[in-house]
């Protein structure tokens, strides 16, 4: 009887240089380094690191949401066994907003890349940048970003709870956000130097303005994003005091806001222009490969990939997820990388209780060899794998 199974080509479904890139990472990781290359530096300077933004990133696409802040509750709940798994000093590489900063602030990584499709979204991460530059502490990044007063009574020692109520009662000052933000572009073009548009600013300014009107009740469905409604247009979405004050599931506070000490950490990181907002389409040809061949050429490998559930969306047009995935081939691994996901609605499980989403981890490796082997034929795939892996962990 002839095999029911086919070519491992044919069962990808993916263009035949798709699939050779894929079966290339092999050959990538056994490549010597250039006798050139250097380690991740410790500082980049202001020319290298907007060169950097521009050259590697991408034009910018379409998303449904502003995506001012994140919609995932249960993103801290990974962060004790990515510790204990992860040494700092690797590479971290994430979408999307604030959440990454709270990744960054626990795993320490030398250097990181936030690729998103909205140019919007790097705009968003320069504005955090200058923010956390000026401020001496939580407080004053936190009346920077809403525009409100610093409350009496807080500082270094305070919690995060104790910060986000004491903003909440304080009043938005348009004639305060108009001296923030004009002190904020001013770090950005006059001190740093980075080349922004009109069109960049307007967007900057947008963004800043929807923390001035929402302040610490802002949550992803804020604004023009089709589906509004209820309070700020939350629909039950959580809101950036929400996420501040969550924890890991275990009543530890993670969050880049529950203690000053993580938040220097990002401060130093942002200082030393460590932290690399691109503009990308996980899809592309550019932004994902570029981050791979930095990686390279500095002696490092990707320790982290936080990728939301951006593949939810990549699985709905034919070849996206097989060109994310074969870029991610090209990027230097070894058997401690691993993906980070966040999976809505109880795809393929039930996510926490009272929890609109969870997060699961999945080696890099792994999940690379089970798609070149024709494993992943669907996002439902991704999530079974990342559950198995989940529950077993890094045995």
């Amino acid at each position: 009887m002839p095999s029911l199974r086919k070519p491992v080509a044919a069962r990808t479904r993916l263009h035949p240089w798709l699939y050779l890139a894929v079966l290339a990472v092999a050959a990538l990781h056994s490549v010597g380094r250039p006798a050139e290359a250097q380690e991740i530096p410790q500082r980049i300077d202001d020319r290298t690191f907007w060169s950097m933004v521009e050259q590697m990133s991408e034009p910018g696409g379409f998303f449904r949401s502003d995506n001012f802040v994140s919609n995932e509750m249960a993103f801290q709940t990974v962060i004790p066994r990515l510790q204990a798994a992860i040494p700092p000093g690797g590479v971290y590489v994430g979408v999307g907003p604030e959440q990454n900063f709270t990744y960054i602030a626990a795993l320490r990584p030398a250097i990181a890349f936030v690729i998103d499709i909205r140019r919007q979204n790097m705009l968003q991460h320069l504005l955090y940048k200058a923010m956390i530059e000026i401020a001496s502490d939580r407080a004053e990044f936190l009346s920077l970003l809403f525009s409100r007063a610093r409350p009496a009574g807080v500082g270094a020692g305070s919690s995060v709870e104790a910060l986000m109520t004491a903003f909440q009662s304080e009043i938005p000052d348009s004639a305060r956000f108009e001296r923030n933000h004009e002190a904020l572009v001013d770090r950005l073009t006059e001190i740093h130097g980075f080349t922004l548009s009109a069109e960049d600013l307007s967007a900057m300014r947008y963004v800043h303005m929807a923390f001035l009107l929402a302040g610490p009740d802002l949550s992803y469905s804020f604004g023009r994003g089709p589906g509004g409604g209820g309070r700020y247009g939350r629909r039950g979405m959580p809101s950036f005091a929400e996420l501040a004050t969550a924890t890991d599931g275990a009543g530890v506070a993670r969050s880049y806001l529950a203690s000053e000490v993580r938040f220097v950490q990002l401060k130093d990181l942002e200082q030393r222009n460590l932290i690399v907002p691109l503009v990308g389409d996980f899809a592309g040809d550019r932004a994902v490969r570029a981050v791979g061949d930095y990686v390279r050429a500095h002696q490092a490998t990707v320790s982290v990939f936080y990728t939301s559930n951006v593949e939810q969306y990549l699985f709905q047009t034919p070849d996206s997820w097989g060109r994310f995935y074969a870029s991610v081939a090209t990027m230097p691994l070894d058997a401690g990388s691993v993906f980070v996901r966040a999976v809505f609605g109880g795809i393929g499980g039930a996510p926490p209780y009272g929890m609109r989403s969870e997060s699961l981890l999945l080696s890099i490796p792994e999940f690379l060899e089970e798609f070149s082997n024709g494993r992943v034929q669907s996002y439902f795939d991704v999530i079974r794998l990342s559950r198995e892996f989940t529950v077993r962990g890094w045995t």
